[in-house]
């Protein structure tokens, strides 16, 4: 089997890709910021502490390694961080894609994000997929644009040779969203009676177990140079249908007062001046409003057809977050009869 090194093997994508290597039988060195375990010890699991923005920690990380994984990222929507994400995600990008080849590696996956395609051919009638990758002119907040430089980094390298297949997440969901994401946040806020309204919008959720095991399939399958949206045929929902699903789940009532989209990016905008003032990060960024006002639906077929990329029923990833949040305390348990016997029922 072969040695991968996984970066960002402590967050939410990268756990479940350092967990999906294991139980391939592959030796995993996972590089996390802090040195935090991506879960129980294992023999064939080694973690090193470093920063992507720091070549020589990634240098020797990657010594040895057959593989590597790019999974790890800066995402949150806090222009306050604006250029920590590009020395992240961008730079950090570089960084790697570079130790990476100069380890010798023999393939490289790069995990970049839904956020950068281009949702306007939606108007064409059609789904967007691998090929509809947002342009320079696109309006974009400062996470969007550094995933989008660090995707034409890793786009550049695989043009002049490099072994790199890029893999871009839609909206992962599942267990083990320690953070917790902005996707696990809504499950969240939903457990603890926090949704009172809603900005109606659209994304494509995905299993995060079915994210990790694309990862792992780009790996063995993908084409160098590619590009493969992990997502799910019958994910794309509207919020107030996720909203629905949830409900089944906690029995707890969804949020019914609907916000225009121009209403909530002139709130996030209003907050935002009064946070920066507090020093605090806002609860809605500008970036996450604007984001809200173009469903981000996709079409996956290529990562299905072409990896094998599993379809695991959005239900069931729902279904293992809430059991996991309430398991781990972010929120009460499921308060319908059949959810909470099953939470209650776990140790």
């Amino acid at each position: 089997m072969a040695r991968l090194l996984v970066t960002g093997g402590s967050g939410f994508i990268g756990g479940h890709v350092v967990t999906a290597a294991l139980r391939r039988g592959h030796h995993v060195v996972a590089l996390t910021r802090d040195g935090a375990s991506p879960g129980p010890a294992h023999p064939r699991l080694v973690v090193a502490s470093g920063d992507v923005r720091d070549p020589e920690t990634v240098r020797h990380a990657a010594e040895g390694c057959d593989a590597v994984l790019h999974v790890a990222g800066l995402y949150t929507f806090d222009p306050a961080r604006a250029a920590e994400m590009l020395e992240v995600n961008a730079q950090g990008t570089r960084n790697v894609m570079e130790c990476a080849l100069a380890a010798g590696v023999t393939r490289i996956v790069y995990t970049g994000t839904v956020g950068t395609t281009d949702f306007s051919v939606r108007n064409t009638g059609r789904l967007p997929n691998e090929d509809d990758v947002a342009g320079p002119g696109a309006e974009m907040g400062p996470y969007k644009r550094s995933k989008l430089k660090a995707e034409r980094i890793v786009a550049e390298m695989a043009a002049q040779g490099a072994p790199i297949v890029t893999v871009c997440p839609t909206a992962p969901v599942g267990p083990g969203d320690h953070k917790p994401t902005p996707t696990g946040r809504i499950v969240v806020d939903f457990m603890r009676g926090r949704m009172f309204a809603y900005v109606e919008t659209g994304l494509n959720f995905v299993h995060v177990s079915d994210v990790a095991e694309g990862h792992l399939l780009a790996l063995e399958r993908g084409r160098d140079g590619a590009r493969y949206l992990l997502g799910s045929r019958d994910g794309n929902l509207t919020l107030a249908q996720a909203f629905g699903i949830l409900s089944g789940i906690t029995g707890r009532r969804a949020p019914r007062v609907r916000v225009p989209c121009a209403m909530a990016v002139g709130f996030a905008h209003a907050t935002a001046v009064v946070c920066r003032a507090l020093r605090r990060p806002p609860l809605v960024g500008p970036e996450a409003a604007r984001m809200a006002s173009t469903p981000m639906w996709v079409d996956p077929s290529r990562s299905v057809d072409e990896l094998g990329l599993p379809q695991t029923p959005i239900a069931e990833a729902f279904r293992e977050a809430v059991d996991w949040f309430a398991h781990h305390g972010y929120a009460d348990a499921p308060r319908s009869a059949a959810a909470a016997g099953r939470t209650a029922g776990r140790t």
